[in-house]
């Protein structure tokens, strides 16, 4: 086991304070700090502290021996550590974006590599061959849309809105309230005419603001789509004239408490709105954006490999696992997810089948023990555990701490 330093990534919707605080350093940061990655991605690798202390990237740690590193996951997944862990903070919303699936992965990004485009260039979707199933824990309050809405609801939405514009792409949905419907209403919104959506997205933003004004606003039940009206506002304000305003209309909106999770699978749209959470996701990076962002958004290709089929609530719970901790469920084999909240005073506990993995320490401070060797893991740091290291035992140090352990999927 060895000390494993995060990559800091710095995106305008990042926090100044969120990071710093988490990793003790002084706060506002000079810049907005979005994300810390904790993985092998060649794009920005961690960084493992090893026993000369001398230090090397956990890329090239892999790449110098992956049976050593990996095991059994070594050949299964291309002598590839096949996860990134990551910190994310985000203080505004993010791209309406969503992944895609393995195959549209690589067919992707070997057309863009025939085509020429570099690697880094703003106008790439494909920066690797992977798909990208994502699971993200809140450590604080963790606002989000997510998947598609059953559509009669949307239908109720648009019309408690009660905007006349609005009501023939009501009626468009009402007559049919399935993927198909769906499809069609995205598409011609994601499209329209700078003309319409000048006229279009006004009225809607009008109508929102006399929902949330109603004498009634505040009565228990009697305005259920606050949270929509007020999120289209505050896009809107971010974003002004985007057609992703009205697209986000179509998206379930949801709130997270510390320790709940949220899965998306590939083709799930979804725009992280604010909070601070560990995300745990498949080896890249690949994002296809559709609005609210200043960055490269490519509507055909996000067209191609959205679902459009509606999504329940995709929350994920915690489940008690019998050693200490307790699991995040997804069926992604790339990746499994532990979260174990170590109590002062209570003995050192088995981090069972932990390599090869990423331990990550969210509050407090932990201590991982390997026989004789020992490692202090404070807040916001991480350790890299290779499939060599058996036995790895943890213990909090002067008070509860809280740790997320990422591994290889269940089954693998």
């Amino acid at each position: 086991m060895h000390e494993l330093t995060g990559a800091l990534r710095s995106y305008a919707w990042g926090s100044r304070t969120a990071i710093a605080e988490l990793c003790g350093r002084p706060v506002p940061s000079a810049h907005p700090e979005a994300e810390l990655w904790f993985g092998a991605h060649p794009a920005d690798p961690a960084y493992v502290t090893l026993a000369e202390g001398t230090t090397k990237s956990l890329l090239d740690v892999v790449a110098a021996d992956p049976e050593r590193e990996l095991g059994a996951a070594a050949g299964q997944f291309g002598d590839k550590l096949p996860f990134l862990l990551k910190i994310l903070a985000a203080e505004e919303p993010l791209s309406l974006q969503a992944h895609p699936s393995a195959e549209q992965a690589r067919a992707g990004f070997a057309k863009e590599n025939r085509d020429g485009v570099p690697l880094d260039s703003p106008m790439r979707n494909y920066r690797d061959d992977n798909h990208k199933p994502e699971l993200v824990v809140a450590l604080d309050r963790f606002e989000a849309l997510a998947g598609f809405r059953e559509p009669l609801r949307t239908v109720e939405l648009f019309r408690a809105l009660a905007v006349p514009a609005l009501e023939p792409y009501a009626d468009m949905l009402a007559s049919q309230p399935d993927s198909q419907g769906l499809r069609a209403l995205f598409t011609t919104w994601i499209t329209l005419p700078h003309q319409v959506l000048d006229t279009l997205l006004p009225a809607v933003l009008d109508g929102c603001v006399r929902y949330l004004s109603a004498p009634d606003a505040s009565a228990p039940g009697a305005r259920p789509f606050i949270a929509e009206a007020r999120t289209a506002l505050e896009l809107a304000e971010n974003y002004p004239g985007d057609a992703g305003v009205l697209a986000a209309l179509l998206l379930n909106r949801l709130t997270l408490q510390p320790g709940q999770a949220l899965f998306l699978d590939a083709g799930n749209l979804h725009a992280y709105l604010r909070g601070v959470g560990v995300e745990l996701m498949a080896n890249s990076d690949n994002v296809l954006r559709g609005g609210l962002t200043p960055k490269h958004v490519d509507v055909p290709e996000l067209l191609r490999v959205l679902d459009f089929e509606p999504l329940d609530l995709p929350i994920v719970l915690p489940e008690p696992a019998g050693d200490g901790s307790v699991r995040y469920h997804t069926p992604a084999p790339e990746f499994a997810l532990r979260r174990f909240d170590l109590i002062e005073g209570a003995g050192q506990v088995p981090l069972t089948d932990a390599g090869p993995g990423i331990v990550l320490c969210t509050s407090g401070t932990a201590r991982l023990l390997d026989g004789a060797t020992e490692l202090l893991v404070p807040r916001g740091s991480a350790a890299w555990i290779s499939a060599a290291d058996t036995g790895i035992r943890a213990q909090s140090v002067d008070g509860p701490a809280q740790l997320f352990c990422a591994t290889v999927g269940e089954g693998n």
